[in-house]
């Protein structure tokens, strides 16, 4: 057999070639340190938002398309049903033109029958080559065809003479109901008016006595007013006139003093009081003296005080100074015996790190072993 070369599918080529750069992108936005340490890929987070933005525009356009469409398929199908109703309407005209040219009821077979024998289409042909297929009214049949019609037409003007009478009374009464609604309406609009009269008479009656309600007590508002301003004149008058002869407009020095009995002082009137005598103000004065010296007692006691207190928070600063001193020397002390210490733990850790780095690792990894790793996304 020979070997033919078929062409290769370009949509497999596609798919893989999208493949590979969607791995190589993806490589590259995993294998980034910066971007995955540091914070988003803004990149990315753009192209998204493009393609939403592309997504949104498409969506729209789709929806404009559809409103377009839905629009067009409107005005199709109203044209449409516009169409079908002239049609119909042509057709119903052709149809009742046909009716009246072609299929009249003076042209059927039964004309004689149906329209009293007047304009009838005529048999032609003689009776003797009719066959009985052809008959139509049999000798003896319906005898009494007149009598049933005169009966039927008086029956029938008996009904319409009776629909006529009907038609009479019931315009009769419609008539009469009419007469008795406006009748109705005409008292109705009186019996408003009586009414809105007498309304109107009311409020101006209760607007008359509100008026004369209104006028007596701004009456008696005045006379009151009046009268207490007469009362107020009367009552100043007295208020001056007492407050002329007080004790206080005369300065009576005897009208401070109350005398009371049980050989207690006399109580001080404030408002009548004309000052104090000279017996009261050297008491005053004996009684200042005597606080000025208790005071200067109290003065020199406290001044002994605070020199004994003084001494003693003197006494007790230098103890704490002193206690201080004797910690802080202490605290010097274990500062010296932790750095010591602190240097011993660093030589021992300097000479083990030596040992680690200089005798027991000595095979060091080199760039190969670490490129190992990490060569792939998944």
């Amino acid at each position: 057999m020979y070997k033919v070369d078929l062409p290769v599918d370009p949509s497999i080529e596609n798919a893989v070639e999208m493949r590979r750069s969607a791995e190589t992108a993806r490589k590259a936005r995993i294998f980034n340190t910066r971007l995955r340490v540091l914070g988003l890929d803004l990149d990315a987070l753009n192209q998204q938002v493009q393609e939403k933005k592309q997504q949104q525009n498409m969506e729209k356009q789709r929806d404009k398309a559809f409103d377009k469409l839905r629009e067009y398929h409107d005005e199709a199908l109203l044209q449409q049903d516009i169409d079908e109703r002239e049609k119909q309407a042509a057709l119903h005209t052709d149809l009742t033109q046909y009716w009246a040219t072609h299929q009249r009821v003076e042209d059927s077979s039964d004309a004689d029958l149906k329209c009293g024998l007047k304009g009838a289409f005529g048999i032609t042909i003689p009776e003797a080559e009719l066959g009985p297929a052809s008959m139509k009214i049999f000798q003896g049949e319906d005898i009494g065809e007149e009598q049933r019609r005169r009966e039927q037409m008086k029956k029938t003007e008996r009904d319409l003479r009776a629909q006529k009478e009907d038609n009479e009374r019931r315009l009769l009464g419609d008539k009469h109901r009419e007469m008795l609604a406006s009748k109705e309406l005409v008292h109705q609009d009186r019996t408003g008016l009586q009414l809105r009269a007498l309304e109107e008479e009311c409020k101006k009656a209760a607007r008359i006595a509100l008026d004369n309600y209104n006028q007596a007590l701004a009456a008696e508002r005045t006379e009151t007013l009046k009268e207490q301003h007469r009362r107020e004149e009367r009552e100043n008058l007295a208020e001056m006139r007492h407050t002329l002869t007080s004790d206080l407009m005369t300065e009576c020095a005897e009208a401070a003093a109350r005398e009371v009995g049980g050989g207690r002082l006399p109580p001080v009137l404030v408002d009548r009081w004309k000052g104090m005598s000279p017996e009261q103000l050297s008491a005053i004065q004996r009684e200042r003296e005597e606080q000025r010296i208790e005071r200067q007692r109290q003065r020199e006691s406290e001044k002994i005080q605070d020199a004994a207190c003084e001494l003693q928070l003197l006494k007790l600063s230098r103890e704490a100074e002193e206690e201080e001193r004797r910690a802080e020397e202490l605290r010097a002390e274990k500062r010296i015996q932790t750095d010591r210490y602190n240097m011993q733990l660093a030589r021992e850790q300097q000479a083990y790190q030596e040992y680690l780095n200089k005798k027991l690792y000595t095979n060091k990894p080199s760039k190969d072993y670490f490129y190992q790793f990490n060569t792939s996304s998944r």
